[in-house]
């Protein structure tokens, strides 16, 4: 276990507004020290206008690369060199590495659902699934399922003026990976409930159900849930939403959001480091901040 900082450090870290917030540093050089790597993370409060500079220094200082948080995951690709296919896809990345002075932009956010979800061993591959929500983490997991293999997602998402822009990006993430999309406005009850019965898996990709309303359900009524349909919520924190009891009092497996949260920070630091996490020292440490 590596301790000590030496003129050979490098350094990672998160570019958001505001970062000073982020378990980020804390899962990251954690796991830098007890693989020997010899590392940093630091979280950084970067000004939108100076995003393009910050991303520079990257290449300046020969950082391991960087994670991405609100505001600036849309606007830094424009900065980037390359995206992996999951981000051309979405439209966003949370995460830099750089490769020599080039700077490939990736998004690990549906890595880390899928990832979650392997650990129940569930699979998305051939399976049908349904998505509540087509925000910025609907839109990773409903690509990165696409992209592993699942056979067809139908994506319920409130009638806003939100909805007729999701429609193109569905449209091209079917094109390229042969995943059936379908997007129904959440109001349809009856389609909601023909789409659960023909699915393998429901994720929760909306924030119904945290605070300050954790009391609220992202669907209709409880009766279109069943035994043999697992429900991934997005949400950790409360650690049991009131859909993820229902799914439990039906018998179902339910898992809530730590794992994508810790998966996904996982997925970066392999991106970085070629190495992977020690998830069994992170994930306590991950339980204990978000009980704080």
């Amino acid at each position: 276990m590596k301790k000590a900082i030496s003129g050979q450090t490098r350094l990672a870290g998160l570019y958001a507004l505001p970062a000073r917030h982020s378990f980020s540093p804390t899962m990251h050089t954690t796991s830098f020290r007890e693989l020997g790597i010899d590392a940093v993370y630091l979280s950084f409060d970067v000004q939108p206008e100076t995003l393009g500079r910050s991303i520079q220094v990257i290449r300046d200082l020969e950082m391991l690369g960087i994670n991405l948080s609100m505001p600036h995951k849309m606007a830094a690709i424009d900065h980037v060199d390359e995206l992996s296919q999951a981000a051309r896809l979405i439209g966003a990345i949370n995460t830099i590495v750089n490769q020599e002075g080039k700077l490939i932009g990736h998004t690990t956010d549906g890595i880390g659902c899928l990832e979650s979800l392997r650990e129940h061993n569930l699979t998305v591959e051939d399976q049908k699934l349904t998505i509540l929500g087509a925000g910025g983490a609907a839109t990773a997991i409903i690509t990165q399922a696409a992209i592993d293999g699942a056979k067809a997602i139908d994506v319920f998402n409130i009638c806003d003026s939100f909805y007729q822009t999701i429609e193109p990006k569905l449209a091209l993430i079917e094109k390229e990976t042969g995943c059936r999309l379908n997007l129904y406005d959440l109001a349809d009850e009856a389609q909601l409930s023909r789409s659960l019965a023909e699915s393998q898996l429901l994720i929760n990709a909306t924030n119904v159900g945290m605070a300050p309303d954790p009391d609220q359900l992202p669907i209709p009524n409880t009766e279109v849930l069943r035994a043999n349909l697992p429900v991934f919520d997005v949400i950790y924190h409360p650690a049991q939403t009131k859909l993820l009891k229902a799914a439990e009092e039906k018998g179902a497996i339910a898992i809530n959001g730590l794992g994508m949260l810790l998966h996904q920070g996982a997925a970066a630091f392999k991106l970085w480091t070629g190495e992977e996490m020690p998830i069994k020292v992170i994930r306590p440490l991950l339980e204990a901040e978000i009980r704080k």
